[in-house]
């Protein structure tokens, strides 16, 4: 039996406390993050909003969001955050999905959701031509710093720890890895 595709009106039936996407004609629903997933996520959003969105002690030209609704040829993503150069989308659309493919995005590791980020994801990041890609865990207290070479994706970096760092395409500013755990 033909599987059909899922469909927009397939996420606008979904409840409230859920996220769904579609990637590759799949409906994928996930619970909404959990308490280390919401820090990690909520916290990236802070330490890059001032000096990369607003320019407050950093060179600004971006536009950072969380959960935007991400609308790439048939694929529907949403991930934890996402950046765009200023350049490239002076302000945001008024409406509430995007169809411009963002510079950077960020997805924050869950058990249920890694598998889905890391080999569903990812590939239709780079088919959009998405520059950076992050990866953070929470649980594992990582941060992986990946660059679109090409079509494929190259590891720069892998951030453990506590440690403070700088990560492209935001080395500007140095970031705390253990405010991102909540330790601090």
């Amino acid at each position: 039996m033909e599987h059909k595709p899922a469909t927009y009106s397939d996420l606008e039936a979904l409840p409230d406390n859920v996220v769904g996407e579609i990637v590759g004609g799949v409906l994928h629903v996930s619970p909404r993050p959990a308490g280390p997933h919401a820090v990690a996520a909520s916290r990236l959003g802070i330490e890059l909003g001032g000096p990369f969105d607003r320019g407050r002690n950093g060179p600004g030209g971006w536009f950072i969001l969380d959960e935007p609704e991400l609308h790439l040829g048939e694929d529907v993503l949403v991930p934890d955050l996402a950046g765009w150069r200023r350049e490239r989308m002076p302000s945001p659309p008024r409406t509430a999905a995007y169809t411009l493919a963002p510079d950077w995005v960020c997805e924050v590791l869950s058990p249920s959701t890694k598998a889905l980020d890391r080999k569903e994801k990812l590939p239709v990041y780079a088919r959009e031509g998405v520059r950076h890609v992050w990866f953070v865990d929470p649980e594992a207290r990582t941060l992986e710093v990946f660059r679109l070479e090409g079509a494929k994706y190259s590891l720069l970096a892998m951030h453990s720890d506590s440690t403070f760092i700088r990560a492209e395409p935001f080395e500007a500013a140095e970031l705390e890895l253990a405010y991102l755990w909540g330790e601090t």
